[in-house]
Protein backbone atom coordinates (compact mmCIF):
# COMPACT_ATOMS: atom_id res chain seq x y z
CA UNK A 1 0.00 0.00 0.00
CA UNK A 2 1.31 3.43 -0.99
CA UNK A 3 1.05 5.31 2.28
CA UNK A 4 1.42 8.65 0.45
CA UNK A 5 -2.00 8.06 -1.12
CA UNK A 6 -3.71 7.71 2.26
CA UNK A 7 -4.44 11.08 3.81
CA UNK A 8 -6.31 11.33 7.11
CA UNK A 9 -7.33 14.67 8.58
CA UNK A 10 -6.50 14.95 12.27
CA UNK A 11 -9.17 16.40 14.56
CA UNK A 12 -6.62 17.93 16.92
CA UNK A 13 -2.81 18.06 17.39
CA UNK A 14 -3.19 15.05 19.68
CA UNK A 15 -6.29 13.03 18.85
CA UNK A 16 -7.18 11.34 22.13
CA UNK A 17 -10.35 9.68 20.85
CA UNK A 18 -10.95 6.71 18.55
CA UNK A 19 -11.93 8.99 15.67
CA UNK A 20 -8.52 9.09 13.97
CA UNK A 21 -8.01 5.33 14.25
CA UNK A 22 -11.49 4.70 12.88
CA UNK A 23 -10.98 6.92 9.88
CA UNK A 24 -7.59 5.40 9.21
CA UNK A 25 -8.96 1.86 9.47
CA UNK A 26 -11.86 2.66 7.16
CA UNK A 27 -9.61 3.97 4.41
CA UNK A 28 -7.28 0.98 4.48
CA UNK A 29 -10.10 -1.57 4.70
CA UNK A 30 -11.79 0.10 1.73
CA UNK A 31 -8.55 -0.38 -0.23
CA UNK A 32 -8.43 -4.08 0.63
CA UNK A 33 -5.57 -3.75 3.13
CA UNK A 34 -7.09 -4.77 6.49
CA UNK A 35 -3.87 -4.51 8.52
CA UNK A 36 -2.08 -1.66 6.76
CA UNK A 37 -3.44 1.06 9.03
CA UNK A 38 -1.65 -0.07 12.19
CA UNK A 39 1.77 1.23 11.17
CA UNK A 40 0.64 4.79 10.35
CA UNK A 41 -1.37 4.83 13.60
CA UNK A 42 1.61 3.81 15.75
CA UNK A 43 3.91 6.09 13.78
CA UNK A 44 1.58 9.06 14.34
CA UNK A 45 1.39 8.20 18.03
CA UNK A 46 5.18 8.07 18.20
CA UNK A 47 5.29 11.61 16.82
CA UNK A 48 2.77 12.77 19.42
CA UNK A 49 0.09 13.38 16.78
CA UNK A 50 -2.35 10.65 17.85
CA UNK A 51 -2.90 8.00 20.47
CA UNK A 52 -3.35 4.25 20.12
CA UNK A 53 -6.77 3.74 21.77
CA UNK A 54 -5.94 0.35 23.28
CA UNK A 55 -2.42 1.20 24.51
CA UNK A 56 -2.93 1.66 28.26
CA UNK A 57 0.78 1.15 29.06
CA UNK A 58 -0.02 -1.62 31.53
CA UNK A 59 -0.91 -5.28 31.19
CA UNK A 60 -4.49 -5.97 30.19
CA UNK A 61 -6.42 -6.40 33.46
CA UNK A 62 -8.37 -9.38 32.14
CA UNK A 63 -5.12 -11.14 31.28
CA UNK A 64 -3.78 -10.38 34.76
CA UNK A 65 -6.95 -11.76 36.34
CA UNK A 66 -6.82 -14.90 34.21
CA UNK A 67 -3.16 -15.67 34.89
CA UNK A 68 -3.59 -14.95 38.59
CA UNK A 69 -6.62 -17.25 38.91
CA UNK A 70 -4.62 -20.15 37.48
CA UNK A 71 -1.36 -19.54 39.34
CA UNK A 72 0.47 -20.13 36.06
CA UNK A 73 4.17 -20.87 35.97
CA UNK A 74 5.92 -20.23 32.69
CA UNK A 75 9.11 -22.05 33.57
CA UNK A 76 10.20 -24.15 30.61
CA UNK A 77 7.21 -23.03 28.53
CA UNK A 78 6.81 -20.78 25.52
CA UNK A 79 4.25 -18.04 24.97
CA UNK A 80 3.23 -15.95 21.98
CA UNK A 81 1.49 -12.56 22.21
CA UNK A 82 -0.52 -11.65 19.11
CA UNK A 83 -0.60 -7.98 18.18
CA UNK A 84 1.62 -7.09 21.11
CA UNK A 85 1.54 -3.32 20.62
CA UNK A 86 3.86 -1.61 23.08
CA UNK A 87 4.66 -4.78 24.99
CA UNK A 88 2.90 -4.72 28.35
CA UNK A 89 1.17 -8.11 28.04
CA UNK A 90 4.36 -9.72 26.77
CA UNK A 91 6.34 -8.36 29.71
CA UNK A 92 3.68 -9.65 32.12
CA UNK A 93 4.08 -13.18 30.77
CA UNK A 94 7.87 -12.91 30.77
CA UNK A 95 7.67 -11.96 34.43
CA UNK A 96 5.91 -15.27 35.04
CA UNK A 97 8.82 -17.17 33.54
CA UNK A 98 7.55 -17.81 30.02
CA UNK A 99 9.91 -17.63 27.07
CA UNK A 100 7.93 -15.01 25.17
CA UNK A 101 7.73 -14.10 21.52
CA UNK A 102 5.61 -11.02 20.82
CA UNK A 103 4.74 -9.68 17.41
CA UNK A 104 2.91 -6.80 15.79
CA UNK A 105 2.32 -5.87 12.17
CA UNK A 106 3.48 -2.31 12.92
CA UNK A 107 7.28 -1.90 13.04
CA UNK A 108 6.74 1.33 15.00
CA UNK A 109 4.96 -0.66 17.71
CA UNK A 110 7.85 -3.11 17.94
CA UNK A 111 10.33 -0.24 18.10
CA UNK A 112 8.26 1.32 20.86
CA UNK A 113 8.12 -1.91 22.87
CA UNK A 114 11.87 -2.41 22.63
CA UNK A 115 12.44 1.19 23.66
CA UNK A 116 10.16 0.90 26.67
CA UNK A 117 11.71 -2.36 27.89
CA UNK A 118 15.45 -2.29 27.12
CA UNK A 119 17.15 -5.53 28.07
CA UNK A 120 13.86 -7.42 28.07
CA UNK A 121 14.02 -11.19 27.49
CA UNK A 122 10.99 -10.94 25.20
CA UNK A 123 11.67 -11.59 21.53
CA UNK A 124 9.86 -8.71 19.79
CA UNK A 125 9.35 -9.12 16.07
CA UNK A 126 7.40 -7.40 13.30
CA UNK A 127 5.06 -9.88 11.63
CA UNK A 128 1.61 -10.00 10.08
CA UNK A 129 -0.99 -12.20 11.76
CA UNK A 130 -2.43 -13.04 8.36
CA UNK A 131 0.95 -14.38 7.20
CA UNK A 132 2.78 -15.66 10.28
CA UNK A 133 6.11 -17.51 9.81
CA UNK A 134 5.74 -21.21 9.05
CA UNK A 135 8.10 -22.11 11.89
CA UNK A 136 5.59 -20.72 14.40
CA UNK A 137 2.95 -23.29 13.49
CA UNK A 138 1.99 -25.38 16.56
CA UNK A 139 4.95 -23.77 18.30
CA UNK A 140 3.70 -22.19 21.54
CA UNK A 141 2.43 -23.57 24.82
CA UNK A 142 0.38 -20.42 25.44
CA UNK A 143 -0.99 -18.08 22.77
CA UNK A 144 -2.58 -14.82 23.92
CA UNK A 145 -4.84 -12.84 21.58
CA UNK A 146 -6.28 -9.65 23.06
CA UNK A 147 -8.22 -7.04 21.05
CA UNK A 148 -6.70 -7.89 17.65
CA UNK A 149 -9.62 -9.77 16.12
CA UNK A 150 -12.02 -6.98 17.04
CA UNK A 151 -10.18 -4.52 14.80
CA UNK A 152 -10.39 -6.89 11.82
CA UNK A 153 -13.55 -7.64 9.92
CA UNK A 154 -14.98 -10.01 7.36
CA UNK A 155 -12.64 -12.42 5.61
CA UNK A 156 -9.62 -11.00 7.40
CA UNK A 157 -11.15 -11.91 10.76
CA UNK A 158 -11.86 -15.45 9.58
CA UNK A 159 -8.27 -15.85 8.38
CA UNK A 160 -6.98 -14.47 11.66
CA UNK A 161 -9.00 -17.02 13.66
CA UNK A 162 -7.46 -19.84 11.63
CA UNK A 163 -3.94 -18.41 11.96
CA UNK A 164 -4.18 -17.87 15.72
CA UNK A 165 -5.47 -21.41 16.21
CA UNK A 166 -2.62 -22.86 14.17
CA UNK A 167 0.00 -21.38 16.51
CA UNK A 168 -0.99 -23.41 19.58
CA UNK A 169 1.29 -26.35 20.36
CA UNK A 170 -0.12 -29.80 21.16
CA UNK A 171 -1.36 -29.68 24.75
CA UNK A 172 -1.20 -25.88 24.65
CA UNK A 173 -3.67 -23.15 25.55
CA UNK A 174 -5.16 -20.21 23.67
CA UNK A 175 -6.59 -17.23 25.54
CA UNK A 176 -8.80 -14.81 23.60
CA UNK A 177 -10.17 -11.56 25.04
CA UNK A 178 -12.41 -9.40 22.87
CA UNK A 179 -15.44 -7.17 22.85
CA UNK A 180 -18.70 -9.11 22.64
CA UNK A 181 -22.11 -8.55 21.07
CA UNK A 182 -25.33 -10.46 20.51
CA UNK A 183 -26.08 -11.73 17.00
CA UNK A 184 -28.98 -9.28 16.70
CA UNK A 185 -26.87 -6.29 17.71
CA UNK A 186 -25.17 -4.20 15.00
CA UNK A 187 -21.38 -4.36 14.79
CA UNK A 188 -21.17 -0.58 14.97
CA UNK A 189 -17.86 1.24 14.57
CA UNK A 190 -14.37 -0.14 15.01
CA UNK A 191 -13.64 -1.99 17.25
CA UNK A 192 -16.20 -4.44 15.90
CA UNK A 193 -17.36 -6.82 18.68
CA UNK A 194 -17.39 -10.58 18.14
CA UNK A 195 -20.54 -12.69 18.23
CA UNK A 196 -20.71 -15.98 20.11
CA UNK A 197 -20.43 -17.88 16.84
CA UNK A 198 -17.24 -15.99 16.05
CA UNK A 199 -15.65 -16.62 19.44
CA UNK A 200 -16.65 -20.28 19.27
CA UNK A 201 -15.19 -20.62 15.77
CA UNK A 202 -11.74 -21.33 17.22
CA UNK A 203 -13.11 -24.77 18.09
CA UNK A 204 -13.47 -25.40 14.37
CA UNK A 205 -9.70 -25.24 13.93
CA UNK A 206 -8.52 -28.16 16.03
CA UNK A 207 -9.05 -26.63 19.47
CA UNK A 208 -11.46 -27.52 22.26
CA UNK A 209 -13.34 -24.81 24.14
CA UNK A 210 -12.47 -25.09 27.84
CA UNK A 211 -14.27 -21.96 29.05
CA UNK A 212 -16.10 -19.09 27.33
CA UNK A 213 -17.14 -16.28 29.65
CA UNK A 214 -19.46 -13.44 28.65
CA UNK A 215 -18.93 -10.58 31.10
CA UNK A 216 -19.11 -6.82 31.57
CA UNK A 217 -15.94 -5.02 32.56
CA UNK A 218 -15.62 -2.15 35.02
CA UNK A 219 -15.18 0.62 32.45
CA UNK A 220 -17.53 3.59 32.47
CA UNK A 221 -19.81 2.69 30.80
CA UNK A 222 -19.21 -1.06 31.18
CA UNK A 223 -18.20 -2.94 28.04
CA UNK A 224 -19.37 -6.43 27.24
CA UNK A 225 -16.49 -8.80 26.57
CA UNK A 226 -15.53 -12.40 25.89
CA UNK A 227 -12.83 -14.23 27.78
CA UNK A 228 -12.34 -17.58 26.07
CA UNK A 229 -9.89 -20.37 26.81
CA UNK A 230 -9.20 -23.14 24.30
CA UNK A 231 -6.95 -26.18 24.50
CA UNK A 232 -5.15 -28.16 21.82
CA UNK A 233 -5.07 -31.93 22.07
CA UNK A 234 -1.80 -33.15 23.54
Amino acid sequence: MDMEKVTIEMTSPVDDTRAYARRLAAQYVERGDPTGWFEPLYAAAGRGEAVVPWADLEPNPHLVTWTGSRALSGAGRTALVVGCGLGDDAEHLAGMGFEVTAFDVAPSAIEGARGRFPGSPVHYVAADLLATPDEWRAGFDLVVEIYTLQVLTGEARERAVARVSSLVAPGGTLLVIARARLDREPAGEMPWPLTRDEIESFAGHGLDAAEITDFHDDEDPPRRRWRAEFHAAG
